[in-house]
């Protein structure tokens, strides 16, 4: 048992408002494994499906390519794989089926996967890989290839045998993260993903890895891949990487996915020593936490090597809701934080989140406030939505019986009871994005008239949106007063 065909169950055309951004990354975890195994001695290929209509596309390849078997192993370092959206799922669920009427064996790896294995082994999967997957499924197709049958005891595997489901220990992640080879990067189409860059955004962007894992608590983030564990590549390996995917594939701009980004001591100034000893020049975008964004000298630090962006989990402006999330920051921090990022040239962006268990109206003020007071460069608003692994699901499980997740990114049912009804969640969030870009673009028409040989065309376009967001975020409002009204709830204002 020699041939390995990966594959992954994200389809952007699944995810219309991701479709419609086209700000789409290679699925960065299938290519590790991918070249893990092929580093193994296995032949190895990948069908990418991220800009694909439909799952049947791979029955052609199945036939074609005839592997002995099919591994769906999805992007663990990508935050739309961990939302374990549906529409994956059932993408997921058919190419499963089609591989196994051709008779070919089924792994299947993931944040939904290692969430819902028994739906997955339902639909024909052999094998479920729970956590960090690279040893285990070598440990797997090895196991196939000595003996042609399943093997029940490995480390890291669910799977089905006459008595039940088999839930074998847990594996332990590897901690020398430069062990692994690097990813894959000739198994996929590259230039596709360039040009869709070039086209809409004028620049091309990639991602890359430096660590797996988050060693921090909140309550709301489930970790069901590298868990609670803070494993971190060397500064030279990551500059090889940046190297090579500069030079041969003229990436300008990269995406660092880890959770947290440059969090073990010395690794940043490290990092910035290598990237000018060899003269290398991009920009790039991190996730951080605003108690790690004190120190105005790692700032400028990071500001100097080509840092443009900070997204971090501001979550919201209430201290009592980031409390009840065990996030372990202050209201204070956020304003610190982007104050200093601000100062030194980086454009600070929040991932901010909506009804939490006991947020009431005037929590969702506090939020609001903190964001036209601060303005950030760019929000992303989200409902909290429960997964399993997590505090904050155990506590709100028993609500969960129609409907568990959801279908697509944009859809942000609360699934949960709250304060107020589903349907003000997302209305909510349209009027903050709208009264956000509303004001952001009052601010670049300030700028306009200050300094206008300085206005770039991001910035015309935010003023020339300024009438669209302005009336969508008055219609959006009186939405939320009809909602609240009709609820007897106090509005928003």
């Amino acid at each position: 048992m020699k041939k390995i065909l990966f594959t992954h169950s994200y389809f952007l055309r699944f995810d219309p408002k991701q479709w419609k951004l086209q700000q789409a990354y290679p699925p960065l975890g299938t290519l590790y494994a991918a070249a893990f195994t092929r580093n193994a001695g296995y032949e190895v290929s990948l069908f990418d499906t991220m800009f694909l209509q439909d799952a049947q596309e791979i029955s052609p390849v199945l036939k074609s390519e005839k592997p002995d078997v099919l591994v769906i192993y999805d992007d663990g370092f990508n935050y739309l794989t961990k939302m374990c959206l549906t529409n994956m799922r059932e993408a997921a669920f058919v190419m499963i089926g089609l591989a196994k009427k051709s008779g070919i064996h089924v792994i299947v790896s993931g944040s939904d996967a290692s969430d819902q294995s028994e739906k997955y082994l339902d639909a024909g999967a052999d094998y479920v890989l729970a956590g960090e997957g690279e040893i285990t499924l070598l440990e797997v197709l090895n196991s196939m290839s000595e003996s042609g049958d399943k093997k029940s005891d490995i480390p890291g595997t669910i799977l089905k045998s006459s008595n039940g489901i088999i839930r074998n220990k847990k594996r332990e992640v590897v901690r020398e993260l430069d062990t692994f080879p690097h990813p894959a990067w000739n198994l996929i189409d590259v230039k596709e993903y360039k040009s869709r860059w070039m086209k809409q955004h004028g620049y091309f962007s990639l991602n890359i890895s430096t660590t797996r894992g988050c060693p921090f608590h909140c309550n709301w983030c489930a970790k069901p891949i590298y868990g609670n564990r803070y494993n971190v590549h060397s500064p030279d390996w990551v500059v090889e990487e940046l190297k090579f995917l500069i030079a041969t594939y003229g990436v300008s701009h990269f995406w660092m996915t880890d959770d947290i980004f440059g969090l073990k001591p010395g690794w940043i100034a490290r990092f910035a020593e290598l990237v000018k000893r060899e003269k290398l020049q991009f920009r790039f975008k991190i996730q951080s936490r605003v108690d790690l964004l004190l120190e105005e000298n790692a700032i400028a630090l990071l500001a100097e090597i080509g840092c443009d962006t900070i997204w971090v989990g501001a979550e919201s402006g209430s201290q009592k809701i980031l409390d009840a999330m065990d996030k372990g920051t202050k209201v204070e921090q956020i304003f610190t934080a982007t104050r200093l990022m601000k100062k030194h040239g980086i454009k600070p962006a929040f991932f901010l989140q909506f009804g939490y268990p006991g947020e009431n109206a005037d929590d969702i003020q506090a939020t609001i406030s903190m964001v036209k007071s601060l303005m950030p460069d760019d929000i992303g608003i989200s409902v909290s939505y429960p997964l399993p692994g997590t505090k904050f699901f155990e506590k709100v499980k028993e609500e969960l019986k129609d409907k568990s997740n959801w279908t697509d990114s944009d859809e942000l049912a609360m699934m949960f009871s709250n304060t107020y009804p589903s349907s003000f969640y997302k209305v909510l969030q349209r009027y903050v994005h709208r009264t956000y870009r509303t004001r952001q673009g009052i601010t670049e028409m300030k700028n306009l008239f200050s300094s206008p040989v300085q206005i770039s065309f991001r910035q015309l376009k935010r003023i020339a949106a300024i009438p669209v967001h302005a009336t969508g975020s008055a219609y959006y409002k009186s939405k939320l007063e009809i909602i609240s009204g009709e609820h007897g709830l106090v509005g928003i204002n």
